[in-house]
């Protein structure tokens, strides 16, 4: 026997009679040994605390690497465990900059080797994990650095974005496109020189940034990024590391954290909150992904016949019920919260989830962030093993009072349904679409004046408190705002679509709910007719700047929606109880919606306030008792009311106005 093999030999003999007796077969997942323990790596310059949990375990090694990729093992060390299956080891000495992976063996074989679960920092395309001292990653003043303050969940007006999106065009003539710093790099203007990046971001007012998946995902090769490459990253791998694609060098483990902190940062000191998108509903590959190398199938439900089960439409779905995946849901979201100081999570198909879990975590992460917006998707890709009445699903949401969800109530009921191309909603002609679109006005709570049984989806109101309906019209999933428009209204002529495109946002920004934008809405961004993008080239989804030019006027629309939301509280009243006793519709009728928000209502500074929606064809005569300073005709803003109008009045085609007295 050669001395490496014999070497190997003596080792696995090491670990295997080093193992206690302990049960490593259990009948079913609930068998398994539990543990509350701190299950992150624990550095000091003294010395390292490495575990894993791993109970069908019999042995566990540890292996060193100088590099995160293209080096040899140069050491390795047998970890021992407790009752409860969580192997560790304590090494002396200062090992930061060092690169690790573990090794189980589990069957009587060793699986490949994985950064573990509750790897912090890791190399180039995520395989090995490293040791790293902290501190050297915080940005300068990132101690003083605060989240952002918020009186309501509904004050904040959420944009939707992709990093690599934002600065990719060579137009965009940024130092550093597509990257965490090229997000918020000052002063870049394109070609056409108008604001970019972050500046084009504080202009339009925007008060919350939401990053599409920013950990690390599978897709991207990190070593090869000199070939063009696109995704979204829903296909997760380490769940608590940035994605090396988005940093100036993916190599050093410790640069991507810096960067995505210094990021964080420039949002915060702009007064911006950064919402990161998670998806722990479902890991990017399934027989080898790190949860399965660690201990395999625990994490994940399964179908009666054996498979894995697949609410996710992504070939599995992880078991959130289940206590060790709870536990790291948990912690890795309050992981974030506190060592990225995010102010808030998206969670991506949130009905995978079980509804216990989720109240846990916004419970916990209020702990750390009392203004943190914690919100989803309410619904499930496929259906799940999980009894549906435990599903953290939209009609559910009366039972997690601190969280939110989309409303694809008004979202379809604006501009017709995602799933049907030449469907059409309200701005687009649809017929009967008013309680749908007065179901998003109220933001989905009870309301005496809706019939519930006529509104598109929901035969009920399924938000306790308004904030909980997250208002939206367009997103990174399905067709842009523009392209639906356009498809489904192929005669209509460019002015058409920008009336109905102006209209779909002021139904959202003037609506109860959160409100919620997609990145290039405002500038009328279009994917060319592509409704799932996720792999598509920077062609496809990148921002066109030049459209922040052609569209200008679209532009300043969004701008000023956005002011007047921010200025005038009624807009965004905080109860349902508020928004029941000052929220009253007036006339009704075929693509026709106005109400009234009465007495000051929320402390506003106009004493009431009437908003007509008109998505006729043709001029309005609307009908007036009384006289009416006007705010919003048109592309018109007047934030003093300088002229009055009284006893009847013309509502454009295809538009809002506003009328108010003080």
């Amino acid at each position: 026997m050669k001395v490496p093999q014999l070497f190997t030999f003596l080792l696995f003999m090491t670990l295997i009679s080093s193992c206690k007796q302990r049960q490593t077969i259990f009948a079913n997942f609930d068998a398994y040994p539990t543990s509350e323990k701190n299950l992150w790596l624990a550095y000091s310059k003294e010395a390292t605390t490495f575990k894993i949990w791993s109970p069908a375990a019999t042995a566990v090694k540890l292996n060193f690497y100088k590099t995160g990729n293209n080096s040899d093992v140069f050491e390795t060390h047998s970890l021992k465990d407790d009752e409860n299956g969580v192997w560790s080891k304590t090494i002396k000495g200062d090992l930061h900059g060092t690169y690790y992976t573990y090794q189980v063996f589990v069957n009587n074989k060793w699986l490949a080797e994985t950064p573990g679960i509750y790897a912090k920092a890791v190399g180039v395309n995520g395989n090995r994990a490293m040791i790293l001292d902290f501190e050297t990653t915080n940005p300068t003043n990132w101690k003083t650095d605060k989240y952002v303050n918020l009186k309501s969940p509904n004050d904040a007006i959420i944009y939707e974005l992709h990093i690599r999106d934002i600065t990719i065009q060579k137009g965009a003539n940024s130092s550093f496109a597509g990257k965490y710093v090229g997000l918020v790099e000052l002063g870049t203007k394109s070609n056409q020189n108008v604001a970019t990046a972050i500046d084009h971001i504080k202009e339009l007012g925007i008060t919350h940034v939401h990053l599409l998946p920013t950990f690390d995902n599978y897709s991207i090769d990190e070593t090869n990024l000199d070939k063009p490459q696109f995704n979204w990253g829903y296909d997760p791998q380490n769940y608590n590391v940035p994605e090396g694609s988005f940093a100036t060098n993916p190599f050093d483990a410790e640069i991507r954290i810096k960067e995505f902190k210094t990021m964080v940062k420039a949002f915060h000191d702009a007064n911006i909150g950064v919402i990161l998108d998670v998806v722990y509903n479902h890991t990017g590959r399934t027989e080898n992904s790190n949860f399965n190398l660690e201990n395999p199938n625990y994490y994940y439900r399964f179908n009666k016949d054996g498979s894995f089960s697949d609410a996710a439409a992504c070939g599995n779905e992880t078991a959130s019920e289940r206590k060790m995946m709870r536990k790291f849901i948990l912690e890795s979201v309050k992981y974030w919260a506190t060592e990225y100081h995010l102010d808030g999570f998206r969670f991506d198909l949130m009905g995978i989830h079980d509804i216990e879990t989720m109240n846990l975590i916004a419970s916990e992460v209020k702990k750390i962030n009392k203004n943190a917006l914690i919100y989803g998707e309410g619904w499930t890709a496929n259906d799940s093993p999980l009894p549906e009445e435990k599903r953290a699903l939209k009609k559910h949401i009366q039972q997690m009072p601190q969280i939110a969800a989309f409303s694809d109530d008004i979202r379809d009921g604006i501009k017709g349904s995602v799933f049907d191309d030449k469907s059409t909603g309200f701005v687009s002609g649809a017929e009967n679409k008013e309680e749908s679109i007065k179901f998003g006005i109220v933001g989905s709570i009870n309301h005496p004046q809706i019939n519930y049984k006529a509104v598109n989806y929901s035969d009920k109101p399924w938000a306790y408190q308004p904030w909980q309906a997250i208002n939206y019209v367009s997103c990174h999933d399905n067709h842009t705002l523009f392209d639906k428009l356009k498809i489904s209204q192929p005669n209509a002529s460019e002015q058409e679509i920008k009336a109905m495109h102006k209209l779909a946002t002021a139904i959202i920004l003037t609506s109860q709910g959160t409100p919620f934008l997609h990145a290039g809405s405002e500038m009328m961004r279009t994917k060319n007719g592509e409704h799932n993008s996720y792999k598509s080239p920077d062609s496809v989804n990148q921002i066109d700047w030049n459209l922040k030019v052609k569209n200008a006027n679209v532009v300043t629309y969004y701008k000023n929606l956005i002011r007047l939301r921010k200025e005038h509280p009624a807009f965004r009243m905080p109860t349902a109880k508020e928004v029941q006793e000052n929220l009253e519709f007036k006339e009704i009728e075929n693509g026709l919606v106005s109400y009234q928000l009465n007495n000051s209502a929320n402390n506003d500074s106009w004493k009431t306030i009437l908003v007509i929606f008109n998505a006729q064809k043709n001029v309005v005569n609307y009908k007036l008792e009384k006289s009416w300073k006007v705010a919003v005709l048109g592309d018109s803003f007047d934030f003093d009311g300088k002229e009055s109008v009284f006893g009847s009045f013309n509502v454009p085609e295809t538009s809002m106005v506003i009328l108010f007295e003080k």
